[in-house]
Formats: C-alpha cells, structure tokens, sequence
C-alpha cells in the first residue's frame, strides 16, 4: 500500500505547515481520510468550500465543460466567460461592473495595486495592521504579519501601515502620493476581527475627499460567507475595487478583481493572465453562483453561523476569551496557544484553522448542519476541558 504522507514529504516544496492526515474524500461539511475517518470540516479549503465538497451540480457542470472546451485565453471571446461576466454584475455592490479574471485572491490584488496606481498616477497604497492581502510580492507588500515579509525584504515601495479602525491615523498617513487604500471588512488571518459600519463609512468619506481609491478584500469573506453576498453589505459603504476569489467556482481556482469608472487607464496589454477566465473555471463558477442562490446558502450562513456563534458563547471555559465574527467566519479567542488545540480536535474528528497566536478561526462550508455543529460544539468543550486540566496541573 503506498503511504502517501511519506510520497509528498519526498518531494514537496516545504513551505507548507502539515498535518499529519491523507484526506482523500469530500461531501458537503464531512472529509475522509485514507483511513476512512470522517471529519467535520470547519477548514473549509481556507474558506473555499462554501457549497460544499465535491457537490454533485458542481461536478456535472465541470464534466460537461471538460468535455467542450477547457482553455480559450481572453484574446478570444468565449460563452461561459461572457455569462459569467454579465452574472457577477448584477451581484455587486454599487458601480462594480468591470472585471479582471485571474486564478487566486492574491493575483486579484496585485491587479488592484496595478489598477490603482495606473489610474490614479501615483504609487502609495497604504494598508492596516493586522491585515493579510496574499504572499506574491505586491500583495505581500500590503500585508502586515513580519514573519511573511521580512524574508523577502526589500519589497515594493510605496506601502505603509496604520492601525485597523483608526480613521485619525489613516488620514494622517495619506498625502499627494497616495494612490488607495486597501483593507479587510473582517480581518481573517489577522484573529477575525469585524470592522465597525462607522468606521469604513469615515474611510470612504476620506478617500472621496482626498481622492484616494478604496480596494477592499472580501477574497476570504466573499460569497455568503459572513451571511450576506459581499460583507461591504453588512457596513453599507462600497469601495472602488473589490478583490475577490477562494468561493466563488466552488474549489477551481479563481481570482476577480471587480472595479467601476474611477478605474481608467486599462489599455490593451498593461495586465493579463494565461488561464485567467478560462471556460472551465467560468462554468464552476457559473454552477457554484447558481447552487448559492437556489439553496439560499446566504442566508443559511447567517442563520448557522448566529447558531454556531450562540452555541460557542454558551460554552462554560475560561480557555474562551471571546467569541466574534460574522456568519459562518468566526474566531474563538482562547487564553492559551491555539495549535496544541487544534490538534486535539484533529484527533476528536473536527478540522479547525488557527489566526494568529491564540484563535481558533471556523470556516465551515454554508452547507454544514445543526447537527454538525452541536457535535462540533461538543467536541470544543470537551476539548477545552481536558485542556484547562493540563494548564492548571
């Protein structure tokens, strides 16, 4: 029998942090591993599977399209890209009608940047503390955590950072060379911290003023993930650029940066992308739009994920300091070290992510039941018993 962790540790790049488990089989909120050991999956592919694994109207649309047609770069036209097209702008929030396809959330920022500074003449971006934008070099370069970037130092010039939420601050940073701002409306690798509605109406108020671009990344709280379509929804501003990916063709890659008239400048040749809206990924998405809407997977998000955060809150632990977020993007922070317990869960059977230090963050699919939450619920408190026992012993 071939033991597939020794074959991937054999050749492997290194880079990725792993756990010791072969998964190898998926449906809607539950995987498998080699073993046959069933898990709740509150991973989620790093929020990705927002229907669902290996969803069967998924699979369909992806076999006929493989059976049709798999690549056909934008210098041609194409059926499912111009569909998908037309479909995300009657989803977006005000103006965005434009888009730019790519294959990952941080390829939709680095064509943000480009954009922005192609539109506006000038090269300053400034971002927020705490705040994750992606690992290529411009996108990195946004990103706040020392650890990513100091290995690649010197990055690109022109970025600051200011503090989250500090709209003082932020107008103190800009100045003539300030091209836009970019931010998170919930920052999920920076501990799940929701912004407040006043605070992202203050910053568009200020990049108006100052006429600055706002770009926001919803690539991890898009698509129903935080209990409506977009989490700008929930702050009642929209930004000039929105970058967006992970959910959006339910696991094949995909990128989009959305933008409005503010963005001009795009002339033939200043960006592109080989496999960007190819047929194939265009078709996942066009089936993984329609699953979301037809299982009304928006509002389910906001309605488990009030249950999942309600249930949470009920757990009697002084492991627990707080438990936040936004639909079915929720982040418990804990008094202690978050790994030690999320390889206690492994072992009990549920798949959580770690963001930062000491929370743990749940990104279950939209599909996840109530029964899979109570057991999820249970399997935490149980966890975070026998966890509180070997802090104080």
């Amino acid at each position: 029998m071939i033991n597939y962790l020794e074959l991937e540790n054999q050749f492997t790049s290194g880079v990725y942090g792993k756990r010791d488990v072969v998964m190898v089989r998926g449906s809607g909120a539950t995987l498998w591993d080699a073993d046959d050991n069933a898990y709740i999956d509150c991973v989620g592919g790093i929020g990705v599977a927002n229907i669902g694994h290996s969803h069967p109207r998924l699979v369909e649309a992806l076999t006929r399209q493989a059976g049709t047609l798999i690549t056909c770069q934008e210098m041609f036209y194409n059926d499912r890209r111009a569909e998908l097209l037309a479909r995300l702008a009657e989803l977006m929030p005000r103006d965005l009608n434009r888009f730019f396809l790519c294959n990952s959330g941080a390829e939709a920022i680095e064509a943000a940047i480009k954009f922005a500074r192609l539109s506006t003449g000038r090269p300053g971006i400034i971002a927020t503390v705490r705040g994750f934008h992606g690992r290529t070099l411009g996108a990195l370069s946004a990103t706040h955590k020392t650890a990513y970037r100091e290995p690649f130092t010197p990055l690109v010039p022109g970025f600051k950072h200011v503090p989250f939420e500090d709209i003082e601050q932020m107008r103190a940073a800009t100045d003539k060379d300030t091209a836009a701002v970019i931010v998170e409306v919930v920052q999920g690798e920076g501990g799940v911290y929701p912004g407040d509605p006043v605070y992202f109406q203050a910053l568009r108020e200020l990049c108006d003023e100052k006429d600055m671009l706002l770009i926001v990344d919803e690539i991890q709280t898009g698509f129903g993930r935080t209990g409506r379509w977009f989490a700008t929804q929930h702050m009642n501003f929209a930004p000039d650029i929105l970058c967006l990916g992970k959910a959006v063709a339910g696991g094949v890659p995909m990128g989009i940066t959305a933008f409005g008239p503010r963005i001009k400048n795009l002339t033939t040749g200043v960006h592109g992308s080989t496999f960007g809206g190819n047929p194939l990924a265009c078709a996942a998405a066009l089936a993984t739009l329609d699953i979301i809407e037809e299982e009304a997977l928006v509002g389910r998000s906001a309605e488990m994920g009030a249950y999942f955060k309600n249930c949470l809150r009920a757990i009697d632990s002084r492991l627990i300091r707080e438990v936040r977020g936004l639909g079915l993007m929720i982040g418990i922070d804990l008094r202690v070290r978050a790994m030690p317990v999320v390889k206690s869960l492994m072992d009990e059977g549920l798949l959580v992510l770690t963001a930062g230090t000491t929370v743990l963050r749940l990104l279950p699919p939209l599909v996840i039941t109530r029964e899979q939450i109570d057991t999820a619920v249970a399997v935490l408190e149980s966890t975070f018993n026998e966890q509180t026992k070997t802090v104080t012993t």
